[in-house]
């Protein structure tokens, strides 16, 4: 049987996109999906709520770097963000695609109501998952 292809979701600090899209081709692809970002930071626990309303469990999921990162032979690497995109660096074997979605934690920073911020991430999760629904449009 042949290993699945794996793929990576780079984002900023790998807290809150990059671990939705892993989360969603984890359980929706064929592939091996990791996630890392250009900085390492926490796990957004808004990102782990929305997550759990659509029954995928990411609180298991840690923030990581690229660095700490021990294979880096992906078949595909998709930048999530700018900075992510403009910052990758050329180390990945496989194609890198760039796939921008908003930022929940800056848009939600300046709102109080908790149901206002879960949805901003809310309208963001649907976004990654619509493009992780058709990632075959992609590659």
């Amino acid at each position: 049987m042949s290993e699945l292809k794996k793929i990576l979701f780079l984002c900023t600090g790998n807290s809150c996109r990059s671990q939705m899209a892993e989360g969603i081709a984890k359980k929706f692809t064929c592939f091996q999906a990791f996630s890392a970002g250009t900085k390492k930071s926490e796990l957004d626990p808004y990102a782990v709520k929305v997550m759990s309303e659509i029954k995928i469990d990411i609180s298991d999921q840690f923030s990581k770097t690229i660095n700490e990162l021990e294979d880096k032979d992906f078949e595909y690497v998709f930048t999530l963000c700018s900075d992510a995109e403009e910052n990758c660096p050329v180390l990945f074997k496989g194609k890198t695609i760039h796939i921008g979605f908003e930022d929940p934690p800056k848009l939600a920073e300046d709102i109080d109501d908790d149901v206002k911020k879960l949805n901003i991430y809310r309208k963001v999760r649907d976004e990654i998952l619509d493009f992780i629904l058709n990632i075959s449009n992609y590659i």
